[in-house]
């Protein structure tokens, strides 16, 4: 009888499912609304309606009946952290092994196919999160906008609104970030800007949403936006050598790598990639698969299976 085995990568903006067969061959994939929050009955909702929509989808693609499935273990992983989600999951699913655990283990996953490694994850927040030969994990960072996520996108936003309000009061250098961030937003100078990104309208994935901002003025010459990059790869870096030291000795070969929206930043990512290198034993990887193979590959793990990859779908 085939076994299928089901993996899950549930996010802020979407949910995506990947299903595969025992000797490692992903047979469909589905895709689903985002699925991070479930503590208000609004958010439960859409929990369970991003979960029914990407997995059934996948099954049908596959040819199994969504509600007559029984998958041999399915691995889902959640931005939102995974402890409000473990009960409601077990009445959703049915499989003879349930892994329900956070983003930053089936990134990992998935970048380092499944083997030991390190992955810095810069998207709306940061975080690093390792895992050693023998199963250890560690993680440095992730501790939210307030109190961390150094080098997050959030943060460079943050930081080269500090710069424009520098260079408006007279005590920092001109640069092309003022122009961009007003334009970008409407505001008129830099203090307005300030007071509406204390406002409703404009939550920390909106203000997020605006670091492309400080990557286009670093391409472009500016020595602040640069410095702002330069300065969050450092921060991630730092991060990811903090992860590693709780895992792996000194000079012992470890792979690291990288996810999240952050990192499209061809400057940022190549700073990274240096810094990170300075670590005797460190090698710099590009990410393999994403978090859903990750999961994937985590469900495979948990039923004592570690078969290479086939026919992952692209993006």
């Amino acid at each position: 009888m085939e076994r299928y085995f089901l993996g899950v990568d549930g996010g802020q903006s979407s949910t995506v499912a990947y299903i595969g067969d025992e000797a490692g061959r992903v047979l469909a994939a589905g895709k689903g609304g985002p699925c991070n929050h479930v503590g208000a009955a609004e958010g439960r909702a859409r929990f369970v309606s991003a979960i029914e929509t990407c997995v059934g989808e996948a099954c049908r693609n596959a040819g199994l009946d969504p509600v007559a499935v029984t998958f041999e273990a399915a691995c889902l992983g959640f931005s939102g952290g995974p402890d409000d989600k473990r009960d409601l999951l077990r009445r959703m699913l049915r499989a003879g092994r349930l892994v329900v655990t956070h983003d930053a283990l089936i990134a990992l996953a998935g970048a380092a196919g499944g083997g030991p490694g390190i992955i810095t994850i810069a998207g709306t927040g940061s975080i690093a999160f390792g895992r050693n030969g023998a199963g250890k994990t560690a993680r440095a960072g992730g501790w939210g906008y307030i109190f961390g996520d150094e080098g997050s996108a959030f943060d460079l936003v943050r930081q080269a609104l500090r710069a424009v309000l520098r260079s408006e009061e007279g005590w920092g250098p001109p640069t092309a970030l003022s122009a961009a961030l007003l334009d970008a937003t409407g505001a008129t100078t830099a203090n307005e800007l300030l007071h509406l990104f204390y406002t409703d309208d404009y939550p920390r994935t909106r203000v997020a949403g605006l670091a492309a901002l400080v990557n286009e003025a670093a391409s472009a010459g500016d020595a602040v936006a640069r410095d702002i990059l330069f300065n969050a790869a450092q921060q991630l870096a730092t991060l990811a050598a903090a992860a590693r030291a709780q895992l792996f000795e000194s000079g012992e070969p470890a792979a690291v790598s990288y996810a999240g929206g952050v990192f499209q930043s061809g400057l940022l990512r190549e700073r990274y990639r240096s810094l990170v290198e300075l670590s005797d034993g460190n090698r710099f990887t590009d990410p393999m698969y994403g978090p859903a193979a990750g999961a994937l590959l985590e469900a495979y793990r948990a039923a004592g299976l570690a078969p290479r990859l086939e026919a992952v779908p692209e993006g």
